[in-house]
């Protein structure tokens, strides 16, 4: 039996297909004794870096044919240079196009074993909320299109989403304290009345997510100082850092979860990097009192309409701490990230990391925790600086965009 590896690269909301004799197809290749390597194999040969390319997730083998087991992979890539052979035809698109072209067998069964969902969104530990709430966007797509092509037309009532509407209800109850998610999916719900049209809406909202953190970390840049301190796994905060380029950066790591380690070490092997020196999250507001830091950076995964901001636990003590030692404390994040109310839920993460002996303890092992707004001299958002009375009008239209998910049963 034929054994090929189909990995799916994936870029910014964007998978690559390349046309081949059978049709549109991904880069694949045989397979050997070990698919994922092997996958890793075909696309360094097309030209993407083995340093840029993340296995986001390895998917079930099937029968591509009645000679040929195919093996899906998805990785997310940070650059789009690949090679293709003379002649050839390379595009970057939507996953969904997959079903309106004439494509390889089994191309979008590859893709579909693979690609995010519901449950991929609601049990993502690893990733801050802007990467979970673009996934979230791309499940909204996907299952749209789903439908689309599933009822043979592009045409449905005005007004009638569907089952999307149910999707996008779990993609809601999935992530209830990552305000990023709730508001970006209800804004592509508020936005299309239609089927059809939240496919397109959902993958505009994916490019908007991508553009305004590019637009907050470059503001947020300006207001750094050479030596800066940092928390956490935020992609806004990393943004701000490569933008800024300070001289050194000071990284808590936390305990449980290992967040803020993956910063570290892609700061440190970057070319003419900062200078880093890792800590506990336990041990960073001492490290804050002796490194002479100038600027403690964070992300935000929900701005209340209040100003408090809610964060990785750890957040907290460290503005505190910082606030104490005359540090600037700047919240860098998507203006998205604005909660409408001021209700929040800290997600509570596995009893087990913290303790799993015998003894009858309970156990607080918090995802997030808030940070009063006084101690925060700014948040900064593609928006720019904002104030008390800038947040408040924000929660305000976000509120707004919550009518659709109250006036579907």
């Amino acid at each position: 039996m034929c054994r090929t590896v189909r990995p799916v690269v994936h870029n910014k909301g964007e998978i690559l297909l390349v046309r081949g004799v059978a049709g549109w197809d991904t880069v694949s290749g045989p397979a050997g004794t070990d698919p994922q390597q092997a996958a890793r194999r075909t696309l360094t040969r097309t030209g993407f870096s083995a340093t840029a390319l993340e296995l986001v997730r390895a998917g079930d083998p099937f029968a591509g044919g009645e000679s040929e087991q195919i093996y899906p992979f998805l990785f997310d890539c940070e650059r789009r240079d690949i090679t293709v052979d003379e002649g050839g035809r390379a595009e970057w698109v939507p996953p969904p196009a997959i079903l309106e072209r004439e494509t390889a067998a089994g191309l979008w069964e590859s893709y579909d074993r693979v690609r995010p969902t519901v449950e991929t969104v609601a049990g993502d530990t690893e990733h801050g909320s802007t990467h979970i709430s673009v996934r979230a966007l791309e499940v909204l797509r996907d299952e749209a299109a789903l439908t689309i092509h599933g009822t043979g037309s592009g045409g449905v009532a005005p007004g009638d989403t569907g089952p999307v509407a149910t999707v996008a209800r779990e993609l809601l109850a999935a992530r209830p304290a990552m305000t990023a998610v709730l508001n970006r999916v209800h804004r592509v719900m508020s936005v299309a009345d239609t089927t059809a049209a939240v496919p397109g809406v959902a993958h505009e909202a994916v490019g908007r997510a991508r553009r305004v953190d590019d637009q907050a970390a470059a503001t947020a840049a300006d207001l750094l100082g050479t030596r800066v301190a940092t928390l956490s796994r935020s992609g806004t905060v990393r943004q701000t850092l490569a933008a800024a380029d300070p001289e050194r950066v000071l990284v808590a790591v936390s305990r449980p979860g290992g967040e803020g380690a993956g910063v570290a070490h892609r700061l440190a092997t970057k070319d003419n990097g900062p200078a880093v020196t890792v800590t506990t999250d336990a041990a960073f507001a001492a490290e804050l009192a002796t490194q002479e830091v100038e600027t403690l950076l964070v992300g935000a995964d929900s701005v209340l309409a209040d100003g408090r901001v809610l964060n990785k636990t750890g957040t907290r003590g460290a503005a505190l701490a910082a606030a104490h030692e005359g540090i600037d404390v700047v919240v860098v994040t998507a203006s998205d990230k604005i909660s409408p109310g001021t209700g929040y839920d800290r997600e509570e993460r596995d009893p087990a990391e913290v303790y799993d002996g015998p003894a009858p303890v309970s156990v607080a092992n918090p995802t997030f925790d808030l940070t009063p707004p006084e101690v925060v001299d700014t948040v900064v958002t593609e928006r720019g600086s904002l104030d008390s009375r800038a947040v408040a009008e924000i929660a305000a239209e976000h509120r707004a965009l919550r009518g659709w998910h109250e006036d579907v049963s």
